[in-house]
């Protein structure tokens, strides 16, 4: 079978044209019956949501990193429950490439169980896959359901699914197309013997996972059937094509009330894989014009040899992420939405690499897309009457992405992200308040921390502080949110495999707005032959369980490292420390003008330091009282807009003396061109 092609992808993003049979069906359904059979659908899809996160073994299932959605028989997006929208308007192209290519042969049929993770064919990357059954009622296709997580082994040259080191696809471990993996309704069980001796550290966790996604579709297509048998097939067929002829009406509004122009944005990355280098991980232009938009990605850098590329559907599954956390809020997670949306993907940019490119570490670069979308459309936004209001800096992308692989205290294979940090990350600052701290997961706004008492429960690991961590928001007017810190200290077993994926040591990804700060970079510590066990046997009172204390006075003994966020993979022995952080948001307006009892409240809650209250924000006060010094904050605030402008110069002076430098030539070598980003020769993979 043929590869789909990029231009075959955006084409199958489109929704199909409506048939006559839908067309009559929908001018059937009554506005009441449409906004009862609307709530139905949710009520379906939140249903077997649940029953996803309970029957999921992954902590990213624990943690609702997950989608389950309900599909026209074409194969358009209608509805889904989502803890992460990144799935969200790319599964069609799964569906629409099995009805172009396999209805003949395998065919399509009712009971099938369909099943994916390649991002050649329109997935994300290996560890996020996809089960999809056709939902059949008396012999005639009427929808199709999914069920899509991340699964954190697929048998790649680095524990975790998502290996660092891959320099193109054929390291990156399982790589299924779409192919039936089920037929009447029960597993094959030739394709679980294949998932169980291919090559993945815990097959167990796979195959609870791979069974979970199943059981949910299959949910989801029973009620399905059951609305058909109450209500009939055609108020099925029709409710589903009144829900997407909505959403288009709904999303064309929306961008039309949007006003026209250009609007840039660019966002840099600071590392591939372990290695130090600066790309211009998204040069975006988005165009509005009327009730059209367009993203352009024209000086983008280009591919590397690397895991850290993306395809292109998976970009659009990253601004869906925004689009529908944002601008979209209130519509329904349906494919007509982006109707009006069109991308432009030039050939070997990082977005739109060769078929035989490694995307395993993909969101690390797909988060750049949103975070540059969250600019642009806040730079459109700020100037219309109705939606200044919604502006919000990008939440806090980066984090600690640990993830831990050997045997557990109860000898039984693990292979699995530790997602406190992923789902613990500051909310941006926002047009008229403060970002949220510990919101969740860019990926994934509705994901949840993981429980620290199961997390010991399965992993050899305790979890020895879980706190806000203290500065890591950006600040300004409104600050961004905080992020989150923990401690893990191997435990019960002699040693433990540990590596970790991410990015933002140097660069923070988010970007604040309109005189914000940016929030902290992120660290890669651990400590080897830590002292803290001996201390806690001892009963040793003087132990400090404060992060900042931690790291700043060294009550912790031991080998301490401090790396990059990703690190290779390294044996870790019994009490031998890690450190996860989960980023802060950036900060939104000028610092010095947030209010004074603002800063009192961060400093009570201890999401900001003295340090930071005193230099940043330059409040005088008494640290040991909390009296505010009004004369004195006065006097110094003005004092420091006063430097800011002698500070200053004209943009014809800065561009012409910012023209001049260039970052180290060591750290370009995947950049492009300098500045401009142009490829400079193809790419050899092995």
């Amino acid at each position: 079978m043929p590869i789909p092609t990029l231009a075959e992808k955006l084409e199958w993003l489109k929704p199909a044209p409506a048939s006559q049979y839908e067309i009559e069906c929908a001018a059937k359904v009554r506005q009441g019956d449409y906004e009862i059979g609307v709530q139905i659908t949710n009520d379906i899809l939140d249903e077997a949501m649940e029953v996803f996160v309970r029957s999921s073994r992954s902590y990213f299932g624990v943690s609702g990193d997950s989608m389950v959605a309900i599909f026209t028989a074409n194969g358009d997006l209608i509805n889904a429950s989502c803890g992460t929208y990144l799935h969200a308007i790319i599964q069609p192209i799964v569906i629409k490439f099995v009805q172009k290519y396999y209805a003949e042969n395998p065919g399509i049929r009712e009971g099938d169980i369909w099943y994916t993770n390649d991002a050649l064919y329109g997935g994300i990357h290996n560890p996020d896959q996809v089960a999809l059954m056709p939902v059949f009622y008396k012999g005639k296709l009427l929808a199709w359901a999914s069920a899509a997580l991340h699964t954190t082994e697929t048998g790649a040259i680095e524990p975790g699914g998502m290996p660092v080191s891959a320099r193109s696809r054929f390291e990156e471990g399982l790589n299924l197309p779409p192919m039936k993996i089920g037929e009447n309704f029960e597993l094959r069980n030739d394709f679980l013997e294949f998932y169980s001796v291919y090559g993945l550290r815990a097959p167990a966790m796979f195959i609870s996972d791979l069974r979970a996604r199943c059981t949910t579709a299959d949910r989801v297509r029973i009620r399905l059937i059951e609305l058909a048998e109450k209500r009939g097939p055609d108020f099925v067929v029709g409710l589903l094509r009144k829900m997407c002829e909505t959403a288009e009406v709904g999303a064309r509004k929306k961008i039309e009330a949007l006003p026209d122009g250009k609007f840039r944005a660019v966002v840099f990355n600071d590392a591939i894989g372990f290695t130090p280098a600066l790309v211009r991980a998204c040069n975006l232009t988005l165009i509005k014009e009327g009730g059209k938009l367009t993203f352009d990605f024209h000086g983008t850098s280009p591919e590397n040899p690397s895991s850290y590329n993306v395809h292109s559907q998976a970009v659009v599954g990253h601004i869906a992420n925004f689009m529908y956390e944002y601008i979209f809020h209130d519509l329904p997670i349906c494919s007509t939405t982006f109707a009006p949306i069109d991308f432009v993907f030039p050939e070997g940019i990082i977005l739109n690499p060769d078929k035989m490119a490694a995307t395993s570490c993909c969101v690390f670069i797909g988060m750049q897309a949103r975070c540059a979308t969250h600019n642009a459309f806040a730079k459109m936004s700020f100037s219309s009457a109705g939606l200044w209001r919604q502006v919000t800096a990008a939440p806090g992308s980066q984090h600690t992405s640990q993830i831990c692989a050997g045997l557990s205290q109860w000898k039984l294979a693990v292979a699995d992200v530790l997602s406190f940090s992923l789902n613990t990350m500051g909310q941006g600052g926002r047009a008229s308040t403060d970002g949220m701290d510990a919101y969740g997961f860019a990926w994934c706004a509705f994901g949840r921390a993981p429980d620290s008492e199961q997390v010991e429960s399965e992993l050899p690991l305790t979890v020895t502080l879980s706190q806000h961590w203290k500065d890591s928001c950006g600040h300004g007017r409104h600050r961004g949110g905080s992020g989150g810190v923990q401690q893990w200290m191997i435990h019960k077993m002699p040693n433990l495999v540990s590596m970790c994926m991410g990015n933002g040591t140097k660069v923070p990804l988010g970007q604040p707005l309109f005189g914000g700060y940016a929030s902290a970079p992120i660290p890669g510590i651990s400590v080897r032959k830590a002292d803290l066990m001996e201390k806690m046997q001892a009963g040793d009172s003087s132990i400090s369980l404060d992060s900042r204390d931690i790291l700043e006075n060294g009550t912790i003994k031991g080998d301490w490292n401090f790396e990059l966020v990703a690190r290779t993979p390294k044996v870790y022995e019994e009490g031998d420390l890690l450190f996860g952080f989960s980023g802060g948001g950036p900060g939104y307006g000028d610092p010095l003008e947030r209010e004074p009892s603002e800063i009192f409240e961060d400093l009570r809650k201890n999401i900001i330091s003295d340090w930071t209250a005193q230099n940043i924000y330059r409040l005088a006060y008494d640290p040991e009282r909390r009296k505010l010094d009004v004369e004195k904050t006065k006097q110094q605030r003005d004092d420091e807009r006063r430097a800011r402008l002698a500070r200053g110069k004209s943009f014809d002076e800065f561009h012409e003396e910012w023209n001049k430098k260039s970052p180290p030539k060591e750290i370009l070598q995947w950049y492009g061109t300098w500045p401009d980003a142009q490829s400079t020769g193809p790419i050899f993979r092995p």
